[in-house]
């Protein structure tokens, strides 16, 4: 189901998962008129449950989404389908372009579009991800508690991941792949984890009904695992804010780009907040929502400020008169 596009908002919020949806909660409660542009992208789909998350352990992704979208409905917000194509100034307001040729004003944005995790061409990887194949030992280390994992070494948070995973299983393999390989330091850290390092190319992925089974190199050895956890690069959706001069730029771990924002979720072009995995990489579904909530708070705030203004400057008018 989706709402009615209005011409115009107090905030257009660009995203509708977690963040999203409780930045806009908390303005539609704040009696703003707010209007949620999802395109129905989001980045957990391929999960079953949610994890970590206070009260909702274990709530499908979905389920939780519907929840969200319920709630702002019920305080007057609108939640419309569509994919924001790009966003350009107007005056003070902001003009954002959706791909079937609608258009929408707003007085502020937040954006919330998440990222998307990019993944190596190994053959078999894609296929499992969000299944045997996974990145964060937070959302799905319970679920793979004592299993044979095998961590691929890929980017600068691999080894420090299969560190991580070590805390869920005795039974971990790091798979150098192409990384660097470890240095001395980290060597002694993983022989001390007793984690075991096989250098080679991976060539696949060997999947036994319907469930991962082990990892092919290049050589045509096959380790046997269950579960591998797969460090992806990721990639903030942001290229409709290219026109607002907004790129995304390398996240200072280089775990992948994201859109730079203080703790509020202010960016540096006026009127623009971000929340959620568009700009912090390691957000978890209540990291995101809590991170929604105080940007909603603070355009609610900023929008104060600048009726409260404009109102002083129209009683001095007043006063003149």
């Amino acid at each position: 189901m989706t709402d009615q596009l209005n011409d115009s908002y107090d905030v257009v919020v660009v995203g509708g998962g977690p963040a999203g949806l409780n930045g806009a909660l908390m303005l539609a409660r704040a009696r703003r008129t707010v209007a949620v542009i999802d395109a129905g992208a989001p980045r957990n789909a391929p999960a079953d449950r949610v994890h970590g998350l206070f009260a909702r352990e274990g709530v499908p992704p979905a389920e939780l989404l519907t929840r969200g979208r319920a709630e702002v409905r019920d305080y007057g917000g609108h939640i419309v389908s569509g994919e924001v194509t790009g966003i350009r100034r107007d005056g003070d307001d902001f003009v954002v372009a959706l791909a079937d040729a609608r258009t929408v004003r707003a007085r502020r944005l937040l954006v919330t579009t998440g990222l998307v995790d990019e993944l190596p061409a190994i053959p078999g990887l894609r296929d499992r991800w969000g299944h045997d194949v996974i990145h964060c030992p937070y959302c799905h280390g319970w679920e793979v508690r004592d299993r044979p994992i095998g961590v691929l070494g890929l980017g600068p948070m691999a080894i420090h991941l299969s560190l991580l995973f070590r805390q869920w299983s005795d039974d971990i393999v790091y798979f150098a792949h192409t990384n660097t390989p470890p240095t001395e330091e980290e060597s002694e850290q993983l022989a001390a984890r007793g984690i075991r390092v096989v250098s080679g190319e991976i060539a696949s992925v060997e999947v036994t009904a319907d469930h991962l089974s082990g990892v092919r190199l290049t050589d045509g050895t096959v380790i046997p695992r269950e579960i591998l956890a797969a460090p992806t690069h990721m990639r903030a959706r942001a290229a409709f804010l290219i026109d607002l001069g907004l790129t995304p730029t390398l996240h200072p771990s280089g775990a992948g780009e994201y859109i730079p924002a203080d703790a509020t979720g202010r960016t540096e072009v006026p009127g623009v907040w971000a929340a959620g995995n568009v700009t912090d990489l390691s957000a978890q579904v209540g990291n995101s929502a809590a991170a929604g909530a105080m940007a909603g708070a603070h355009i609610n705030a900023d929008l104060v400020t600048e009726e409260t203004r404009q109102a002083v400057e129209a009683h001095r008018a007043r006063a003149l008169l």
